[in-house]
């Protein structure tokens, strides 16, 4: 047993563009920010990973093919 923790590996994100759209979700209280994807007809978010930076969101937007400007946040 090791006291280093290996990076783990992030799976990749499936999602169906003509359902969801990709958003950051932003939490007033913790102040803690999450992206994942909303779903067009029902309003609901769907959580993916919890991220700490700017960048983490810029990755996220890149991996799923979204305009970093452009994403919706949810408050």
């Amino acid at each position: 047993m090791s006291i280093f923790r290996k990076k783990e590996k992030q799976e990749k994100v499936l999602f169906a563009p003509e359902k969801e759209e990709p958003a950051v979700h932003k939490s007033i209280c913790t102040r803690e920010t999450t992206v994942g994807f909303v779903d067009r007809a029902s309003g609901r978010y769907r959580d993916v990973r919890k991220v700490m930076s700017q960048a983490e969101i810029e990755a996220f937007c890149l991996e799923v093919g979204a305009d970093p400007k452009k994403i919706r946040t949810i408050y």
